[in-house]
Parts: structure tokens; sequence; C-alpha cells
């Protein structure tokens, strides 16, 4: 059976990448009257409570890169209604805010396998890049998202 390569949430990224940098890009939205730039995207109106109005919402590819604002671990398995199979083993991860370097924005994210807290420090490069949320080996789909990596650093 194939695999199917199925974002975790449409139209949030990119795994092609715009022209200019290529690769896996976070995907925003820019307002034309303010120029406030919105992640996740913002397709209805402008969040930005000084805007003039009457702006179009365009998609933008956010910076590719960005400095660690801050960080720390998931040492627990979360709750319901987040789908876990307790049965798995947990394994720990690392969230890491990253303050984009052209928008200023902090987005959210997982570091990529191996990163651990250690591995970290306010202020740090890293880049964003493509990963696997999950797999489902019965329907063959696996469902991709962002991730974190140092600067520089193998994925």
């Amino acid at each position: 059976m194939g695999r199917t390569r199925t974002p975790v949430v449409s139209g949030w990224f990119t795994e092609d990448g715009p022209e200019e940098g290529g690769g896996f890009r976070l995907l925003g939205t820019r307002c034309s009257a303010c120029a406030a730039v919105f992640f996740p995207r913002e397709d209805a109106y402008c969040r930005n409570p000084h805007c003039p109005g009457d702006g179009l919402l365009a998609e933008v590819p956010l910076s590719p890169r960005g400095r660690v604002w801050s960080y720390t671990d998931g040492r627990y398995r979360p709750p319901a209604p987040y789908v876990s199979d307790p049965d798995a083993p947990w394994e720990p991860y690392t969230l890491v805010a990253v303050e984009l370097e052209a928008e200023g924005m902090v987005v959210l994210g997982q570091t990529v396998p191996g990163v651990t807290v250690a591995d970290l420090t306010v202020g740090m490069e890293v880049e964003v890049v493509g990963g696997v949320l999950n797999e489902d080996p019965d329907t063959g789909t696996v469902w991709t998202t962002w991730r974190f990596k140092p600067a520089g650093g193998a994925a």
C-alpha cells in the first residue's frame, strides 16, 4: 500500500516552498491595509485592532528561520480528547517558542526528534522543517506537521 502525506492542518504550511527560498515553509496571511501578518492564517478579517480596514488577506510564506524565545519539555501523555495509544510507550518531546526572523511573531512547535531542552538556549537560531506527527499503517496516511531544528543541524 502506498503512503499518503497529509498535513495535520491544511493551508498552514507547504512542503514545496516558494520559489525564492524553496523547502518547507509555514504559511500565514498578510493584510494589505496594515501589513499585519498572522499565523495561524486568517482568512476572514484582519485581527489587528489598529487596522484602517478594507484590506485583503493574502497568503504569504513565513520566515524559514528564527530565534528561540522559550522552550520546555512535555513529559506526560496528554489527556482526552487528544488521541494517544495508552499501550504505546510514552516518548517525551520538546516544545519551543520561536520568534520568526522577519515577522517578529512567536510560533510554537515541537523540535525534531533527538533535540532536547539540554540542546537549546534562548536566542539560538533555529529553522522550520517538515516532520511527521503520526502514521496510520492501516490507511497508509502519514500526518505531517512542522518542527524546529537548530540552524545548520541535521533534521
